[in-house]
Formats: C-alpha cells, structure tokens, sequence
C-alpha cells in the first residue's frame, strides 16, 4: 500500500510574508441606502459596533471603518468608501473585511462575486456576519451567487415597489421637485412650494431679456457679469441654463411630470422619457412667476427664431444676438441672412452687413450689395423720430431689438424695416459717398 503523507497548508502570515505571531487586519464596511432618520441611526450602529468588534479582538488590527452613507448598492461605481476599501486591499492593506449582509455590500450578483473572487485571488476574506458566510470556506462561494442572487432580486422589487409609489403620487398631482437647484423657489414647512421673491426677480430679468430679442448666451452672459448665481449656486452661466429656464412650464404654475425615467434597477441610468412612460401633467400645482400668456409668447418666439431662415444647406442657421443687426437683416434677392465684417484699419475702420449667400458663393449666387451698419443706425433713428415725433440722434439697441423684427435689405440704400406690430416702414439708406460696396 502507498504510504502517503499529508503537508499542510500553510499560515496566512507565511504565505504574505508576515512573522508568525502577525495579527489579522481586519476592517469593516458599512452602508445605508436611504438618508432617513430611521437608516441614518442604523448607519451610526454599525459603524460604533464594528469599531468596538475589531478592536476588542485580540487576534485582530483595527485597519478602519469604511462607510457609505445614503448611497444605493445596486451598483458600486459611485460608492467612495468602498472602492477605497478595495485599493487598500489590493495595495496589502487589508486581510479581512467584515459586513453586516451581503446586501449592504450589493445588491448586484455580479459585483458581489466580482468583487468577492478578486480578494479571493489575494487571500482576503470576507465575512457576512448575518449569513455567517466566510469566503474562503469551501461552500462560501455557492453561497454568496444564490444570497446574492436574492439580494439582486430584493433590490429589482424594491425598485419597483419605489416606482408605484412615484408614480401614484403623480396621478394625484403630487410634485417631486429638488427645490435646493431650483431657482425661484422654496419649500414651506408643509412641503410646498413657494416663491423666494428675490430669486422670482432673476427668473422675470430672464424671459423680459429674451422678449427684448437676447440670446440665450447673451442673458448668461448678463448674469454672470452682475454676479448672479444659478439655482445650483454657481457663478458660470450656460446658455443651456437659461434655455432650460425659459422652457421649463413650472415657472408658470404647471408641472409635466416623469419627464425622465431609469432604465434599469442596476445602471440606475435615467434618460429622457419619450413616451416609454406615461407622463402626467398638472396644472396649477404651485404659485406662478411667469403668467402663461408671458410663458406663450417666449415658446411662440423660440419657434419663430428657429425658423428664421437663412443661408445653410438645411435653409436655417442658428439664432445670435451678439450685435444688435445680428440675425434680423434679410437679403431680399435670396432670402439669406447678413453677416457682420469690417472694413479698413485705424481710422479708416467701419463696419458692414453681407449677404451670406453671395460671401460664400459668389455673385453668380446673389447680386447683393454690401450695407454699412452707419447707414442701417441712421435709417431706423430717422423711422423713429418720424414715427414718435422725436428729435433723437443716437441709435438705441435696445429699442431696437425690443420693437424690430427684422429688416428686409432691398439694396445698399433701401430697406424695410418690420415692426414685431406687424407694420412695416420703408426708408432709404443715405450716404454721403455712394460708393459701391462690393
């Protein structure tokens, strides 16, 4: 018979090269999901009975307590404490981590197992204290796949459970709102909404701003140079801030709820809902800064900029407000619209308005003329002094956008100014020196 001898594994102190009498460093992770009152003290529980557990062991070192607070388990990307966890033990740090359950460590099967054959692979163990699961037993792994396989299924029915909730609250008009980034307004001590006047202020600077004929990134622009701050509380401005002001139907006292929506439990992605969802939209949820015609009107004037034609392969180009002739000059032989440029150097500088069309493609394309923007000033000084019966001799911007719509350049010295009235007016572009601008 074969004589066999058995050779025992060896110490875990010997296998990291540690002396013999070297004691276990264990830590202990700790998460709730939710910043209740209720999961905060449970929070505050574990991370004192944890600390206590370590230190009170004499085989053990404290090596910490790493704890998350009021983040989800279902996906461990945005888990601080933990993936810090997870560098120390790999960087050696680490050769035990205790927790309360497999799912304060995740709610995700493959992140559990991930996670729990990567420190596997480095000798650290794992202990769920409520399962009395050790990894690095024999049965610890079949173990923790069928837990967290449950762990992940109790997340899916929470999640879904959560969404009922959610949108029940919808159906009865209840607004969820982070009222914290939300400029305008408050809550009161009943949850409600209401109005901070100061901030109502910024809010009506807005959409009058747009009304006088603004870009969106000429109003940031303002409110960054005053020193106003967004509703998150910064001091840069996007454009994309105000537009989002400008469209969002809240700020009139209604509410279209479930405008997003998660794709999955586990990514816990959200993307826009368009119409995967239902939606819900309620009217008069809270008190209104902007009245509706005034909210009307600035869609009305989205739509009408949008459509403002110009010279593009799609016949639009986008909308600007950076001169006060900016997107309002209509070539009348193509349709296209004027584009700024300057003439000369030092004293001799001016600037002029040219047609897009004929710039890029040439005269073969659009026989306009080149217009002076002095011309364009005077002409519309000389249609208000008429129209009002003033005297001025400064061109006004402001006025200017406020009340034109556009102007039709029939020539270098015609043009047709149109008022957002409806009324059109026509005048001649006198110059000194005719030139021909070509």
């Amino acid at each position: 018979m074969a004589n066999v001898t058995v050779i025992p594994a060896k110490p875990r102190q010997e296998l990291q090269g540690l002396e013999a009498t070297a004691k276990l460093r264990v830590c202990a992770y700790c998460r709730v999901s939710t910043d209740n009152e209720e999961q905060l003290s449970s929070y505050e529980a574990q991370v004192s009975h944890y600390t206590d557990y370590i230190k009170h062991n004499p085989e053990w070192t404290y090596g910490g307590i790493f704890a998350d607070e009021g983040i989800s388990g279902t996906n461990t990307k945005k888990r601080v404490e933990f993936n810090g966890m997870i560098e120390d033990c790999m960087a050696g740090k680490i050769d035990m981590v205790i927790t309360k359950s497999i799912s304060r460590f995740a709610r995700n099967t493959l992140d559990t197992l991930q996670y729990v054959r990567q420190l596997k692979e480095k000798g650290i163990a794992i202990f769920f204290e409520k399962e009395n699961v050790n990894t690095l037993d024999s049965k610890g792994e079949f173990l923790i796949t069928l837990l967290g396989s449950l762990a992940q299924e109790e997340s899916s029915n929470i999640s879904q459970i959560t969404k009922m909730g959610i949108a029940y609250r919808f159906q009865e008009g209840k607004v969820i709102v982070n009222h914290n980034r939300f400029l305008g307004y408050t809550k009161d001590e009943n949850g409600e909404l209401i109005i901070v006047p100061e901030q109502a202020e910024i809010i009506n600077r807005i959409y009058r701003e747009f009304m006088e004929g603004k870009s969106d990134l000429k109003i940031a622009k303002g409110l960054e140079h005053d020193g106003i701050l967004t509703g998150a509380g910064k001091a840069t401005w996007w454009a994309s801030t105000v537009k989002a002001i400008l469209k969002n139907e809240k700020y009139m006292g209604d509410a279209l709820l479930q405008k997003t929506h998660t794709v999955d439990f586990l990514s816990k992605k959200r993307v826009k809902n368009n119409g995967i969802v239902q939606q819900y939209y309620v009217e008069n949820s809270h008190p209104p800064i902007i009245n509706k015609a005034e909210f009307a009107a600035v869609q009305a004037e989205f739509e009408r900029r949008s459509s403002m034609r110009g010279y593009s392969k799609t016949g639009k180009s986008a909308f600007t407000s950076e001169y006060a002739f900016s997107g309002k000059l209509f070539c009348q032989n193509c349709g296209s619209k004027f584009r700024r440029a300057s003439w000369g150097k030092g004293k001799n500088k001016q600037y002029v308005w040219r047609c897009i069309n004929r710039e890029q493609n040439g005269v073969d394309k659009c026989s306009a003329t080149t217009v002076k923007e002095k011309d364009l000033e005077q002409a519309f000084i000389r249609v208000m002094n008429r129209e009002q019966g003033t005297e001025s001799s400064r061109f006004d911007e402001e006025i200017f956008r406020r009340l034109i719509e556009k102007v039709k350049v029939q020539s270098m010295v015609e043009a047709v100014f149109v008022f957002k009235t409806g009324v059109e007016v026509r005048e001649i572009m006198f110059s000194p020196k005719m030139e021909c601008y070509l």
